[in-house]
C-alpha cells in the first residue's frame, strides 16, 4: 500500500513549515531513509525522509510553498501504483482530495492554521488540504475590500469554487478603473468612527510608489518568502497583539569587566574555564537568570486572558545566523553555573549557525535576551518574542560620568557603563514593576562579584 508522506509537527508552537527544496522528483526511487525534501520554519531547517522504500509517486507541494503541519505533502510506493486512489483509501469518509495548481495552493494554504489536526491513525487530513468551508480566502476578501468590489459578482476557481486572489484580480482587470471619489461613494463604511471614511481609506486607494517611478527608473523587487516571511509574519503578530512598552536604564561595568579579564589568566580556575571565553554576555545572562526568580511575574506567558508564571528560568537566546533571527533555549538557567550557562550558549549558537539545532532546543523559553552591544547600539526597542511578557536588549558599553570611588566625597570620573532596553507586554506587565525589576539588574550587574559568590541574589 502507498505510503502518505506528512509534514511533521516541528515543535508544539509550530502551525506550518516552508518546503526549501525538494531533492527527488517524481519517479524516483527511494529507501526509508532518503531525504526527500528540506523544510524549515522560523526557527531552523529540516530534512525529512521518506519513511518508506519505494518510488516517489506524487509530490503535492512545490518549493517556496508553506504548508501546514500534519498536511499531505508526497505519496511514495510501488511504480504505476495510483497514488490519488491512496489519498482518497486515506480518508475514506470525505470527497477525494485534489492536488491544486501552485497559484491556488498558496492563497489556500496559508489558511489552514485553524483546521484541527487530523486522526493519527489516518497519517493523512483532507481538510488540511480543502478549505471549501470559506467562500472567499482572506487574501481575496481584503483586495476585493480595498478595490470596492462586491465578492457576489466573482466566479470563484479555486477548491470547490472558492474566490481566490486572482479571482479578484481577473475582475478587476474587466471593470473599469474607479477614481477615488468613486471609490470612496462605492464604500459603504469607513473604518474610523461610526464608519467614517478616514484619510487613511482614502490613501488606502492610492497607486503604490513604486507604480509612479518613470521608465527610467532601476530597482530590483525582492519577494517576502521562506523564514524571512515567517520572522516577517511573527512580528507583526507580536506588535499586533500585545501592549509593548519599552524601558532603557544602564549599569556600571567595571567590575564585570575586571571579572572576565582576570578569568581568562587566574591560576585558581580550571583549564576549561579559563579557555571557555567567558563573554559579556554570558555574565548578563547569568545576572539575568538570578534575578528573574526574585520577580517572577517578568518570568511568564500571557495567553489570552491567562498569565503562567514560571518558577525555573528557561532563557531565550536570540542568535543572528545566514538563514535569520534565530532563539535557542537555556533550560533551567538559574540553577546552572555561569561556566554551564557560557558552554551551553556557545553551543546552542553553533548549532543554530550550522544548521544542526533541534527543533526542542528552540521552544519553551519564558524571557529572552538579545545582544546588540557588538555592534555598538547605545538603545533599541526589542520585540516581544510572543507568549512571553518581557525581552531584555543588551547595547553596548559606554564611558559615562559616575561618582568618584569612595562614593559622597563629590568627585566624578568617567565610567564604563552597560544600557539595558526592556520591553514589557503593558497587558501583563506594568512599568514600575518593570522598573523594579530593571533597576535589581542593573545592581546585580554593578556588583557582579558579589552575584557570583555562593547565596548572594539566590532565592
Amino acid at each position: 500500500m502507498a505510503h502518505i508522506l506528512i509534514m511533521p509537527r516541528q515543535g508544539n508552537t509550530v502551525e506550518s513549515c516552508i518546503i526549501v527544496d525538494w531533492k527527488v522528483k517524481e519517479g524516483d526511487s527511494v529507501t526509508e531513509e532518503t531525504a526527500v525534501c528540506e523544510v524549515e520554519t522560523d526557527k531552523a531547517a529540516f530534512e525529512i525522509p521518506a519513511g518508506k522504500t519505494g518510488t516517489v509517486l506524487k509530490i503535492l507541494f512545490e518549493s517556496g510553498d508553506d504548508v501546514p503541519v500534519l498536511s499531505p505533502i508526497a505519496v511514495i510506493g510501488a511504480a504505476g501504483e495510483n497514488w490519488q486512489a491512496a489519498l482518497d483509501k486515506a480518508a475514506p469518509e470525505e470527497a477525494p482530495i485534489k492536488v491544486q495548481k501552485k497559484e491556488e495552493k498558496k492563497d489556500e494554504v496559508s489558511e489552514n492554521k485553524g483546521i484541527p489536526a487530523p486522526d493519527p491513525a489516518l497519517h493523512v487530513s483532507h481538510s488540511a488540504l480543502n478549505t471549501a468551508h470559506s467562500h472567499a480566502s482572506p487574501r481575496a476578501r481584503n483586495l476585493a475590500e480595498k478595490e470596492v468590489l462586491p465578492l457576489d459578482t466573482i466566479h470563484g476557481t479555486g477548491p470547490e469554487g472558492r474566490i481566490i486572489e486572482r479571482d479578484v484580480s481577473a475582475a478587476l482587470e474587466k471593470r473599469p478603473a474607479l477614481t477615488l471619489a468613486a471609490k470612496a461613494a462605492v464604500r459603504q463604511h469607513g473604518t474610523g468612527f461610526a464608519g467614517r471614511i478616514t484619510s487613511d481609506d482614502i490613501t488606502s486607494t492610492l497607486p503604490s510608489s513604486h507604480s509612479l517611478l518613470s521608465n527610467e527608473d532601476k530597482y530590483t523587487e525582492t519577494p517576502v518568502k521562506g523564514i524571512r516571511r515567517i520572522i516577517s509574519d511573527k512580528m507583526s503578530e507580536s506588535l499586533s497583539g500585545t501592549a509593548q512598552f519599552t524601558l532603557n536604564a544602564c549599569a556600571p561595568v567595571s567590575r564585570l569587566q575586571d571579572i572576565r579579564s582576570r578569568m581568562k589568566t587566574s591560576q585558581f580556575l580550571p583549564d576549561n574555564i579559563r579557555s571557555s571565553k567567558i563573554t559579556v554576555n554570558d555574565l548578563i545572562i547569568y545576572a539575568v537568570s538570578r534575578v528573574l526568580p526574585l520577580f517572577s511575574f517578568m518570568n511568564a506567558h500571557k495567553t489570552g486572558d491567562t498569565i503562567k508564571t514560571f518558577e525555573n528560568v528557561h532563557m531565550g537566546v536570540a542568535v543572528d545566523t545566514p538563514r535569520g533571527l534565530m532563539v535557542p533555549v537555556i533550560r533551567n538557567a538559574n540553577l546552572m553555573s555561569l561556566y554551564q550557562i557560557s558552554s551551553e550558549t556557545k553551543r546552542l549558537a553553533s548549532s543554530c549557525q550550522g544548521g544542526s539545532v533541534k527543533p526542542q532546543e528552540l521552544t519553551g523559553s519564558t524571557f529572552t535576551v538579545t545582544n546588540l552591544g557588538a555592534f555598538g547600539i547605545t538603545g533599541f526597542t526589542p520585540i516581544l518574542n510572543i507568549p512571553e511578557v518581557a525581552i531584555l536588549g543588551v547595547c553596548g558599553i559606554e564611558l559615562k560620568p559616575a561618582a568618584s570611588e569612595p562614593r559622597g566625597e563629590g568627585g566624578y570620573s568617567f565610567a564604563p557603563h552597560i544600557g539595558f532596553s526592556l520591553t514589557i507586554n503593558h497587558q501583563a506587565v506594568d512599568g514600575a514593576p518593570a522598573a523594579r525589576f530593571l533597576k535589581a539588574l542593573c545592581e546585580a550587574v554593578e556588583n557582579i562579584d558579589l552575584l557570583l559568590s555562593e547565596g548572594s541574589f539566590h532565592v
